[in-house]
Formats: C-alpha cells, sequence, structure tokens
C-alpha cells in the first residue's frame, strides 16, 4: 500500500523551544516520530532555523534588523542547521538532504519539474528532504513568513496528503478565549474567511510569520484539496499524538 505523504513545517520558535539557540532535543524529537511512522508515511520538512543557528556562533557588526545581515547569518547558520539535522537522524537510521528553494524557482515549469523529480528519487531512496529558502539570493520568508507559504507552495507541487505546520500554540484560538486568557482551540475549519476574524497580528519571538501566515498557507493547500494542520510543535511527540487526535489542534480542510 502507498505510504501518505507529509510535509512537516518547522519554524524557528518550535525549533529553539522560544530559546536562543536549536534544540537538538526538539530534532531528535522530530526524528523519532519520523521513524516510529516509517511504515505508514513519508516525510519531507521545511525547516526554519538557519539564522537562530547562525546567531549561536557568530555576532555580526550589523545590526540585525538589516535584510542583507540576515541572509549572511542565514549563509553561516544553514550547515549548522544541517549538521545538526544529519547527526540526530542519522543516530535514528534516517538518511537526510538538503533542499534550497526560491519563489521564482516554482514560477518556471521546467524548474518544478525538476524540484518534483529530485525530491521523488530522494523520498523513493529513503532520504528526507530539508528543504528552507535560498536565503542568500531571496528574502521573501526572512521579511515576512517564516517558510509557511513556502511549505504549502511545495506542499502542492509535491502532491502531499497533509501539511503539518508546527506553530508553539495549541492551533488557532477564538479570540474571545484569549481575551479571556483561556485559550480555546479551533478544531475544525471549512471556511478561512470566518478564521481570519479570529486572529491577531502577534508573531513569534524568532519568526517572521504569526497565525496570518498560516492562514494564507493554508488557503493555498485547501485550493489543492490539501489538508493543513496546525499544531503546536513544542509538545513531544506532537504529530504522533495529533495523527491519534490525542491533542487540541486546528484542523483546516
Amino acid at each position: 500500500m502507498a505510504k501518505k505523504r507529509i510535509l512537516l513545517k518547522i519554524g524557528s520558535n518550535t525549533l529553539t523551544k522560544e530559546t536562543n539557540h536549536i534544540s537538538r532535543g526538539k530534532i531528535e524529537d522530530l526524528g523519532i516520530q519520523i521513524a516510529a511512522l516509517n511504515d505508514e508515511y513519508e516525510f519531507i520538512i521545511v525547516s526554519s532555523g538557519a539564522i537562530a543557528a547562525a546567531k549561536q556562533f557568530v555576532k555580526l557588526d550589523n545590526q540585525d534588523k538589516d535584510v542583507f545581515v540576515k541572509q549572511a547569518l542565514a549563509s553561516i547558520g544553514q550547515p549548522h542547521l544541517m549538521r545538526i539535522y544529519n547527526e540526530n537522524f542519522k543516530d535514528l537510521g534516517l538518511n537526510t538532504s538538503q533542499c534550497l528553494l526560491s519563489y521564482s524557482d516554482f514560477e518556471k515549469e521546467q524548474t518544478k519539474k525538476n524540484i518534483v523529480n529530485t525530491i521523488n528519487v530522494l523520498v523513493k531512496n529513503n532520504y528526507i528532504p530539508i528543504i528552507n529558502e535560498n536565503d542568500t539570493v531571496a528574502t521573501d520568508e526572512i521579511r515576512f513568513g517564516d517558510n509557511d507559504k513556502l511549505a504549502a507552495l511545495t506542499a502542492v507541487l509535491l502532491n502531499v496528503d497533509i501539511l503539518i505546520i508546527a506553530t508553539n500554540t495549541n492551533g488557532i484560538y477564538t479570540k474571545d478565549s484569549i481575551h479571556d486568557e483561556n485559550p480555546e482551540t479551533i478544531k475544525l475549519v471549512n471556511d478561512l474567511k470566518s478564521l481570519e476574524k479570529e486572529i491577531g497580528e502577534s508573531k513569534s519571538s524568532h519568526g517572521t510569520g504569526g497565525m496570518q501566515s498560516k492562514i494564507e498557507a493554508a488557503a493555498i493547500s485547501k485550493a489543492a484539496n490539501i489538508e493543513t494542520w496546525i499544531v503546536n510543535g513544542l509538545n513531544d511527540n506532537f504529530i504522533l499524538k495529533a495523527l491519534k487526535d490525542e491533542i487540541p489542534f486546528t484542523k483546516i480542510i
């Protein structure tokens, strides 16, 4: 029986577990779950975290708020990020590969075919593609989305079954419950317009996204009949628990 395909997008705030450095424990947690689900699911990962990885090792002269400084940090941090993935996943018998993409890659038919063919070969041969924005030449996700939109476009291109966006909340909360300081997860969504009325403008400490960018990503995947799950990635075993419906999260269908 063919395996289901999951695209997992994991942002900087989740990878750092809301600290100032990449959490090896969180990356190990991802690997343990992927290994446990290997018989039923194949995984493609869209991972932020290159800038956060760089900040553990260097401090550049210019201010971090400049986009070109963030591009330089991403260039420094990306090899470190991949090394952490490689080391932790290899210990679990998992192989990894790096794919760097930019939005212009999704505008050309031949380039899109190349992406699909390459990633399909990797997955078929039991290599997990770890995708990030090519930050040396592109700044879209550095500025705006923390890879949410990139993940959605990739999910559609690769015809995945589920797009899981890992964040630092239990999905999307109702606005009233946030005001009451008793957050209540919106568990199932059909109408994205109604969902937009519930979200605020807050962004995570490391990421550049926030819930607006996640809803925009969900709109892209929904148009291709792909479910989007917004799950709290700070929980251990969050993929396994979401698949068993053991934790609250938002499912957009």
